[in-house]
């Protein structure tokens, strides 16, 4: 186990640089240099947080990376124990909310295991399914021709996760439900996406955006990845706004959780960081002015469970 963490440490050193040199496509937005260089202005290596821990941002990028590593065979697990299972209504609601129709193009980034790119497939499946069978035609009937492949042929969600252990993950899930069509999965990083401009319909990122570096970097790259008129959308832990239930919350997150990853997953340290990291990450309304400093337009937040978790929103017009 520790010398296929040290390998897996190893290759995502090495694919960070690669990131960074002058032929990662999005070096050509004027962000990338910028935002992904490691050092401040005095020329040491710029700080950042880890939870509630102070690091490098090098250090921070490494840490989140053995976190992920760590977890990945027990992630969805730990997520239903830790929600009750109450995950999965929010990532259901987060796609209604999306509404994709047939023909989506989807890129779905830090999300590795495919919780929402199997969603996403299961709704624009449906909708295809009932469009045929509202214009009476081949779907209802069954002779071949039908929502099923109307689907498969014309909508596409594209997995993107800088760590291979998730994503390893996630093709496993997609190989025992029979899920090949419309998926593919691509190892790269949020804040320097290995993927052309103007692409997708639809940008999701699900209980990820928290753990990346330079989140500014991250919000450009999704601008920069959609299509116009195209769609962000993101799921996070966010800020309980009542204070009763916002003591009740912390007293579960801090004393429970990381309890729970020891038994369950046998790593305390991994959930502490996760606990952690929740609360550094920014209140809704201060995420929604980074949202709109990206360039996206009429940007929303929705709020799940009195601030638990929130949806933002807004669009590349």
């Amino acid at each position: 186990m520790a010398v296929s963490l040290r390998k897996g440490v190893s290759l995502f050193r090495s694919q960070l640089c690669r990131y960074r040199t002058a032929s990662c496509i999005c070096k050509k937005t004027v962000h990338s240099s910028a935002q992904t260089d490691t050092r401040d202005n005095s020329g040491e290596e710029a700080q950042t947080h880890f939870g509630f821990q102070t690091v490098s941002e090098h250090e921070k990028a490494e840490k989140v990376y053995e976190v992920f590593h760590n977890v990945a065979s027990t992630y969805d697990v730990m997520n239903d124990a830790m929600s009750g299972g109450v995950h999965r209504l929010w990532k259901d609601y987060f796609i209604e909310r999306l509404g994709p129709t047939p023909g989506t193009t989807l890129i779905d980034v830090a999300g590795g295991t495919g919780d929402i790119a199997f969603r996403f497939l299961e709704y624009v499946r449906n909708q295809s399914v009932e469009r045929d069978i509202q214009r009476g035609g081949t779907a209802a009937k069954g002779d071949g021709e039908t929502g099923e492949s109307l689907y498969q042929a014309s909508s596409h969600v594209t997995v993107c996760d800088i760590n291979q252990a998730m994503l390893d993950v996630g093709k496993s899930k997609a190989l025992d439900r029979g899920q090949t069509a419309g998926m593919s999965w691509v190892r790269g990083n949020a804040e320097c996406l290995p993927v052309g401009d103007n692409l997708y319909d639809a940008y999701t990122v699900a209980f990820g955006i928290r753990n990346m570096t330079h989140m500014d970097a991250v919000l450009s790259e999704a601008y920069r990845v959609l299509k116009p008129g195209g769609r962000f959308m993101c799921l996070e832990f966010s800020r309980v706004t009542n204070p009763l239930f916002r003591k009740i919350y912390d007293e579960y997150s801090f004393q429970v959780i990381p309890v729970m990853g020891q038994v369950i997953a046998a790593d305390w340290k991994s959930y502490q960081y996760l606990v952690e990291s929740i609360r550094q990450f920014p209140p809704q309304d201060e995420f929604v002015d980074r949202i709109k400093e990206a360039g996206f337009k009429v940007v929303t937040y929705e709020n799940l469970m009195g601030g638990i978790a929130a949806i933002h929103s807004g669009f590349k017009l």
